[in-house]
């Protein structure tokens, strides 16, 4: 009669020593995260913009979820017509009196959680466009989550700006206590 060693305990049976909230565990493929970080990382990665274009930033904001730059990547790819079915408002040129009271009906439609865009010197302050028939800044309007300076602003910075705003969605706590919102500002 041959003796043989007991078998060795399958990687799935074996102990997984203990690491922090969110990191992997190469041998056993387990991934250990809490409830705030898996809501976070989902929301971040499935961000459904919604059309708001105003002006010449428009044309960018069209650009940027074209092939060349391809918005697609960074799980921003839907875009929607419907406030009802959109958490990111991407305000992309100045914003008329007239126009402010319709912002603001498309921003109460949305459910939460949502978020504003601000593109381009038009939406942020109103660029060149000082007179008594614009809004000198959209965030008199809805509050601004990230803020994207040029005139126009091109692809890749907006761009920057929704992965800027990925962070902040990721870093949000989705429950318990929430922090205050403060602006981002991107290609800075």
């Amino acid at each position: 009669m041959i003796l043989q060693p007991p078998p060795e305990q399958p990687d799935a049976l074996r102990p997984v020593p203990s690491r922090q909230a969110g990191q992997f565990s190469g041998e056993s493929g387990v991934v250990l995260t809490t409830v705030n970080r898996a809501v976070g990382w989902a929301r971040a990665n499935s961000i459904w913009p919604m059309l708001f274009g105003l002006a010449c930033c428009a044309i960018e904001m069209m650009a940027m979820s074209s092939v060349k730059f391809d918005l697609a990547r960074f799980g921003a790819e839907v875009f929607r017509a419907s406030p009802r079915q959109s958490d990111l408002m991407i305000v992309a040129g100045r914003l008329s009196k007239k126009m402010a009271p319709v912002l603001r009906q498309l921003y109460d439609q949305m459910p939460e959680p949502k978020w504003v865009l601000s593109m381009g010197a038009c939406a942020s302050c109103s660029g060149v466009y000082n007179n008594y028939a614009l809004v000198q800044g959209v965030d008199r309007i809805v509050p601004v989550d990230v803020y994207v300076p040029g005139c126009p602003p091109r692809p890749e910075s907006v761009i920057d700006g929704i992965i800027k705003l990925q962070a902040k969605i990721e870093a949000d706590r989705q429950f318990g206590r929430k922090d205050e919102r403060a602006p981002v500002f991107a290609g800075a």
